[in-house]
């Protein structure tokens, strides 16, 4: 199981400028993915916004005309009640009209059932005329009896592309004609307006057969054909198509009122050209920045390898003990490392020392924790009453030993906390009512050797008071508490609640609770005690020196 792995480490064994470069790629790459994704979708809103930009403007283009047309409607139904055209004065009615359209670039015409033109204000009253020049849409319309607007055709008498409103009427004399306006195509130049427009695209009014009415395109001419020869079946709003093996982008608005159309083109070509431009500029600069990464990576690796270089020799030099003086790296991480081997060859030879002081120690704690268990020994056989009482009360005694000495290991180096020695030595007598046992007192650190004499002395005044003391009832109480005056600690020990017999009290003085709290703390810390028998239970008070709790070394001299 463990082969693939090794195996896979092997195969991805690898200079750090290969890691480098492949990060730079990983940053890179998505990065650049991410451009074309967000640019494809600005690029989309921008078209979104460029079709609805250009459906306003041929709607715009569409109202325009429709605005002339509407009017020019409104003009004939004005004309069409004339008094003169009632009474058949069209010399009169030609005077009224030519003042009616004074200032515009429209002309009023009338035409027969039979095409004739019966008037037409383009020339002076009275001039010959000829025939209608759009007999087909002029035949439809008084066919029809609607009024209705022509495509684009050339006028005779305009000579010019021309196209007319018609509105079919039926004179007093039961006479049908045509009441015609006539407009020049060139007229609707201003209603194509190129400066709606966005750039590259352009703008056309066709008639119902796809014949150039109006355009801003020089090259599209009035009369001409549109050249998307599609027209008549494009859809209407925005649609793709082509002509020549070019592609057209095409908005188309229908006019309801003439039946025209306005139309919108440019070259996809040309519209696609800023989405085209941008991504070359994104490929070109991604490209351009990802070499400049990768050599920048290349450059950064060979300092990297150098120093790597240097530090895995000073690595050797430590392994062999040698001292290692701190270098200058280009790398601020690097120099923190080269620091810190120095510092930890350094540190290796303080350490030997240590190790060695140590082992010196352990020799040392070790003899005095013979000394004490030896003296619990002694203790414990001589007030035992059998093998069996020896065996429990050394037991208990050397379990007490041993929970001090696990505190003083797991807290040798920050010392042991007072409240938790005391907790720890009185767990085991504490009876299934906690409230009888109560410990208060502030935090107070003790060195090792200090804390595992308070913890026999706990210990043995935990046993005495379960044997005969508050604890051998199912109503005593133990308190014990601490404060510190000054330069002592004041530490008492109160049992309550006892069934106490003075005699009993004063021989067990006698015994190896007396010698741990008279001899080891008076001598190993300098103690002062103080035994008290009260009513209803006994009160030790001992008064210790706090520089004797963190004097390790005054302690070791005691020698008990």
């Amino acid at each position: 199981m463990d082969a693939k792995p090794a195996e896979a480490r092997r195969r991805m064994h690898y200079p750090v400028a290969f890691y480098l470069v492949c990060l730079i790629l990983v940053i890179v790459i998505p990065a650049f993915l991410f451009s074309i994704v967000v640019l494809k979708r600005t690029n989309e809103a921008q078209e979104r916004i460029f079709e609805s930009l250009l459906r306003t403007s041929t709607t715009a283009v569409n109202r325009a005309v429709e605005r002339e047309i509407s009017g020019m409607f409104s003009t004939l139904n004005f004309l069409s009640t004339s008094e003169n055209l009632q009474n058949g004065d069209y010399a009169d009615l030609h005077a009224q009209a030519v003042k009616t359209l004074e200032g515009t670039d429209i002309n009023f015409l009338i035409i027969d059932q039979t095409m004739r033109q019966l008037l037409n204000t383009r020339v002076p009253y009275g001039t010959a005329l000829s025939a209608a020049s759009d007999p087909v849409s002029a035949g439809m319309a008084l066919a029809r009896g609607e009024r209705m607007v022509s495509d684009l055709f050339f006028g005779k008498t305009a000579q010019q592309w021309v196209f007319n409103v018609y509105q079919p009427m039926r004179l007093p004399n039961g006479e049908h004609v045509l009441l015609t306006l006539t407009k020049n195509a060139d007229a609707l130049r201003r209603a194509v307006n190129p400066d709606v427009l966005s750039p590259g695209w352009n703008a056309a009014v066709l008639d119902s057969r796809g014949t150039i009415i109006a355009s801003t395109d020089e090259k599209q001419e009035t009369g001409k054909p549109f050249f998307l020869r599609v027209v008549p079946a494009l859809r209407l709003g925005v649609s793709t198509m082509g002509q020549d093996g070019v592609n057209y982008q095409v908005v188309t608005e229908f006019s309801s009122l003439a039946g025209w159309r306005m139309i919108a083109w440019a070259k996809s070509a040309d519209v696609q050209a800023p989405a085209v431009s941008s991504f070359l500029w994104l490929a070109v600069g991604g490209l351009v920045f990802a070499l400049l990464a990768a050599v920048s990576a290349i450059g950064i690796a060979r300092l990297l390898s150098r120093d790597v270089r240097l530090l895995a020799a000073d690595a050797r030099r430590l392994g062999h003990g040698e001292r290692i003086a701190a270098r200058p790296y280009a790398i601020s991480e690097l120099e923190t490392v080269s620091r810190a081997l120095s510092e930890a060859a350094d540190a290796r030879v303080k350490s030997e020392n240590e190790v060695r002081f140590l082992m010196r120690e352990v020799a040392h704690r070790s003899k005095n924790q013979l000394t004490v268990i030896q003296a619990m020994l002694n203790q414990s056989a001589t007030g035992a009453e059998n093998a069996a009482d020896f065996a429990e009360t050394f037991r208990r005694r050397v379990s007490g030993l041993a929970r001090s000495t696990d505190l003083m290991i797991a807290n040798a180096t920050d010392g042991i906390n007072l409240m938790e020695l005391a907790k720890n030595q009185l767990k085991p007598f504490t009876p299934d009512d906690v409230s009888r046992v109560r410990i208060a007192g502030p935090a107070v650190l003790l060195d090792p050797q200090a804390s595992q004499t308070l913890g026999m002395a706990l210990h043995e005044l935990s046993t005495n008071a379960t044997k005969y003391g508050a604890l051998a009832n199912d109503k005593g109480i133990v308190s014990l508490s601490w404060v510190t005056s000054g330069e002592n600690l004041a530490l008492i020990w109160r049992e309550s609640k006892a069934s106490i017999d003075r005699e009993a009290v004063t021989a067990r003085r006698k015994g190896f609770g007396s010698v741990v709290l008279e001899r080891m703390l008076g001598m190993a810390l300098d103690a002062k005690l103080e035994f008290l028998v009260h009513d209803d239970g006994i009160e030790w008070r001992v008064t210790i020196p706090l520089a004797r709790l963190r004097d390790e070394d005054a302690q070791q001299g005691a020698g008990y």
